[in-house]
């Protein structure tokens, strides 16, 4: 589980530090920051992503999860001069141990579970090149640096238990700098004979970024029907238009969900379609394939228990928006980092209040981390609601340590990172200002009016 970003000198943002926690929601007005700070984690995650080792940061396309342009398109205030850097610290599933290269001791030289990565990349001759690399692991660091005195980079240990990196025999050529701002270069184990551990680090790094999955704002319209071919997807698209994949192949692998820990299991369709009812969408839902090995198969609802089974084309919108979202949540693998985008798009209030308890539920059954960016009060009083509730909540509890609410502001080009503090009566002790607007000088102002109209009439 990811636990805290922090970068420097990307878009709106000069600096940001964000602790994040198993359900982390960022709240603001348009064009304050929120998107941007999921934007950094997906540019990571792309850049493990890519096949050109070159690219310090690979700043996407189109076709990305992540579309940012060119370096001065993503830097600060396009200050081509200042270097992106950040910092990312996560909590692995399992913890890791480094045997002692030297074979002298039995017991592991450094072991944890907690892992942090710090790289800087910056423009240098038109190129976006790697500018330093640090792994902090078990109150030990590992540093790719820059050379101040000569060309090259070099390659240190600042550690409790006077552990150094020992150079091997033969002429000293120069370090490289760091592969794609994650990556200690290929020569770095092989110029130093007790360096090869530093291939965990990075492992440990792709297994992270693997892990986390994106659901963009914009999803695909429904389809009246959908070719399978026994693929299993890694998630539901970034538009949601691999959200009947998923459904087949985990219908396909028999794989079963439950709402709480000892609960009844339910298969995975089943389970879809008992939210879809519970938010009050549909009575029923099922994926049907239209005649045995013909590979096409339709998604069909029952809007309520009178009506006829129709293709989910022919439903309120709503239903093919809010599914992807849905299926995502739970199709992820468990450890997961779930990043959702605007959930709440073309979904009615009391809907997307509901939406908040499908969150809460498999964020504390599944054991998977949701980061998700909003403009929704009503799935916001929702989750504080539930709060409130605790143990009486009537989907699995949820309390103040495992959420970070987040309210971004951007003030003169610059945005804010503002951290909403939640008492354990769901309550924000820091509401901002004008947080969802100003409601009360909107009802004060339609008073106003309907009274000075009635005057009039008189």
């Amino acid at each position: 589980m990811l636990t805290r970003l922090r970068f420097q000198n990307f878009k709106s943002w000069r600096k940001v530090d964000l602790r994040l926690a198993p359900l982390t929601a960022l709240f603001g007005a348009n064009s304050s920051g929120k998107s941007s700070l999921l934007q950094f984690l997906l540019l990571l995650k792309q850049t493990k992503d890519s096949p050109d080792r070159s690219l310090a940061l690979d700043f996407g396309g189109e076709e990305s999860l992540a579309d940012l342009g060119s370096f001065r398109d993503a830097v600060h205030a396009h200050e081509q001069e200042e270097a992106i850097s950040w910092r990312l610290a996560w909590r692995m599933p399992q913890e890791l141990r480094i045997a002692d290269p030297s074979g002298k001791r039995s017991e592991a030289l450094f072991n944890s579970n907690i892992l942090e990565i710090s790289s800087s990349v910056r423009l240098r001759n038109k190129n976006v090149v790697g500018d330093f690399l640090e792994y902090d692991f078990a109150n030990s660091r590992f540093v790719l640096r820059r050379e101040k005195e000569r060309p090259g980079f070099q390659l240190e240990a600042q550690t409790t238990n006077d552990f150094r990196f020992i150079r091997t025999l033969g002429r000293k050529w120069d370090l490289p700098g760091p592969t794609k701002s994650y990556a200690f270069p290929d020569q770095a184990r092989t110029y130093f004979q007790n360096s090869q551990f530093l291939s965990e680090f990075e492992t440990a790094y792709v297994n992270q970024m693997d892990r986390i999955l994106h659901l963009g704002p914009l999803r695909d319209y429904p389809k009246r029907q959908y070719i399978w071919a026994g693929s299993s997807p890694i998630d539901v698209g970034r538009r949601g238009e691999r959200t009947i994949d998923a459904i087949l192949a985990a219908t396909a692998r028999a794989e079963q969900r439950n709402l709480r820990a000892k609960t009844r299991l339910r298969a995975f369709q089943e389970m879809i379609a008992w939210w879809l009812k519970e938010l009050g969408l549909i009575h029923r839902f099922k994926v049907t394939e239209i005649a045995p090995g013909a590979g096409l198969y339709r998604a069909m609802v029952q809007r309520d228990p009178e009506s006829p089974e129709t293709l989910i084309t022919d439903v309120g919108f709503g239903v093919s928006q809010v599914l992807p979202a849905l299926v995502l949540l739970y199709y992820a693998p468990e450890e997961s980092t779930v990043i959702l985008e605007q959930p709440e798009i073309h979904l009615h209030p009391a809907v997307q209040s509901a939406l908040a308890d499908v969150i809460i539920t498999t964020v504390k059954s599944r054991n998977i981390q949701v980061i998700l960016e909003s403009h929704s009060e009503h799935l916001l009083q929702r989750l504080l609601r539930r709060i409130a509730e605790g143990k009486d909540a009537p989907y699995p509890a949820i309390s103040p340590p495992d959420v970070k609410l987040f309210f971004c502001q951007n003030i003169r080009g610059v945005s804010h990172l503002n951290e909403l503090k939640v008492n354990l009566f769901g309550s924000i002790e820091n509401w901002p200002e004008d947080f969802f607007g100003d409601q009360f000088g909107e009802i004060t102002a339609r008073e106003e009016a309907a009274l000075k109209r009635q005057k009039a009439a008189e």
